[in-house]
């Protein structure tokens, strides 16, 4: 009887060693995950700070926009243009109230959001692309409202604009998303 007790004992033992020892790994991977999120929230923190309005374009295929910021609410539109570019004129908890080039305004999720820079062709009619930054600069594309594009440097009045692959200059004042928002 002595020796089944030091049997068992010896068990309790070891189950207690693995269990403290699975604590451990456990517990220590947890404080490194924790204190790894805590290196993020600097960067959180500055996200949430940014100085609105500020230009953003859509990035992903398809973008919900929502009467507000949180998926519990109406979809308002659906995008299916990635790149299209919007204006961000608020914040919320990872939410970002949009504006697109008609007014309209709704609520997108931060991650569907991209601050690379891009533009879209306003006005009735082509505009031309040219060379370089100047009227009088040869005529490389005409580009349609609607086309959307890698926006550049703007100065004087002419923006670097690229479309697939297509570059050129284009007027600052036939394209939305370029200047100051």
């Amino acid at each position: 009887m002595a020796n089944g007790q030091a049997i068992r004992s010896q068990c309790l033992m070891r189950i207690r060693r693995k269990g403290y020892r699975c604590f451990m790994r456990h517990f220590g991977t947890a404080i490194l995950a924790a204190l790894g999120a805590l290196s993020c929230l600097p960067q959180l923190a500055a996200a949430q700070a940014a100085e609105v309005p500020y230009w953003a374009s859509l990035d992903d295929e398809e973008v919900y926009m929502r009467v507000g910021p949180s998926q519990n609410f109406q979809i308002k539109w659906v995008y299916k243009r990635n790149d299209l570019p919007v204006k961000v004129i608020r914040l919320q908890q990872g939410w970002r109230l949009i504006e697109e080039m008609d007014g309209t305004q709704g609520w997108v999720f931060n991650s569907l959001l991209s601050r690379e820079r891009h533009a879209i062709v306003v006005g009735e009619s082509v505009t031309p692309m040219r060379e370089l930054p100047s009227e009088d600069s040869p005529l490389r594309w005409n580009v349609e409202p609607g086309v959307v594009g890698s926006l550049g440097d703007c100065n004087e009045g002419w923006c670097e604009f690229d479309v697939d692959g297509r570059f050129g200059w284009v007027a600052e004042n036939r394209l939305w998303g370029a200047g100051e928002p």
